[in-house]
């Protein structure tokens, strides 16, 4: 595992994988999903993973958030050796760790914005009285205070992403990992999505986002491309578009369509 200097300070990576695989059995047939993947992602970095569909992009997040474990290979997070924590530690580091955004937002219907932002720390052993003061605080992070007491049905697509990254954010994670979180709204909402990861990016939260879109990694500081399990491209972006200039380029929007 190397480390780099950030603000002359040697800086180990909060993500160090090496030589990882993964596979896949249906039946008699195996499906190398991953294929030696070496890869470290330093903290404050902000990471676009690009591929086409198959290419194992969806399977590293998969594994780096410890939601599956590797064939083979090394996974350090944050220095700890995620193949030496047994299920209940390994959900403990997850949840105190990694905060995750998905494309379908994941937010349980019948629970308010405030509700589900509250999840997490139920299951982190957040003592009662604490619980929504964080939530709180998390929904007005994304500007949705006010929307506290809105359940999913009442609130828009952008809406709901915002909820779910509140929720990734309730636990002061170092780590956000965002797998498509932009794959399931229009233009304008997307850029209004990535402005927030770009706002907490810029106060040192690492950022790891999945993404088919170029449009979208355009605005990350750097680009892993993958294909057929293998990294074939890993490049720094000298040049992130910045989302808020370009939300104040776009014309006017009356209001944002609900969804129902």
């Amino acid at each position: 595992m190397s480390t780099v200097s950030i603000n002359g300070q040697p800086t180990r990576p909060v993500i160090h994988v090496e030589h990882l695989t993964k596979d896949y059995y249906l039946g008699a047939t195996v499906v190398h999903a991953l294929r030696g993947i070496t890869l470290d992602v330093y903290p404050g970095e902000f990471v676009a993973v690009m591929g086409a569909s198959g290419s194992g992009k969806s399977t590293f997040m998969n594994l780096i958030g410890c939601l599956d474990r590797p064939t083979s290979g090394i996974y350090l997070l944050d220095g700890i050796n995620v193949a030496d924590l047994g299920p209940d530690e390994l959900a403990l580091v997850r949840n105190r760790k990694v905060g995750f955004v998905f494309q379908g937002f994941n937010l349980l219907p019948r629970m308010t914005a405030l509700g589900n932002v509250m999840l997490p720390m139920v299951y982190a052993g957040v003592p009662r009285e604490r619980m929504e003061e964080r939530a709180r605080a998390a929904l007005a992070a994304v500007g949705l205070e006010e929307r506290a007491f809105h359940r999913p049905s009442e609130m828009s697509g952008g809406q709901q992403q915002r909820v779910a990254i509140a929720r990734a954010l309730v636990n002061g994670p170092s780590i956000i990992l965002a797998d498509e979180p932009t794959g399931n709204l229009d233009s304008r909402t997307s850029i209004e999505v990535m402005a927030i990861l770009q706002q907490l990016n810029a106060h040192r939260i690492t950022i790891v986002l999945v993404t088919h879109e170029p449009d979208i990694a355009a605005f990350c500081k750097r680009i892993v491309r993958f294909r057929d399990g293998r990294v074939i491209q890993d490049q720094v972006n000298p040049a992130p578009r910045s989302a808020a200039m370009a939300l104040a380029e776009l014309p006017p929007e009356d209001t944002e369509v609900m969804v129902t």
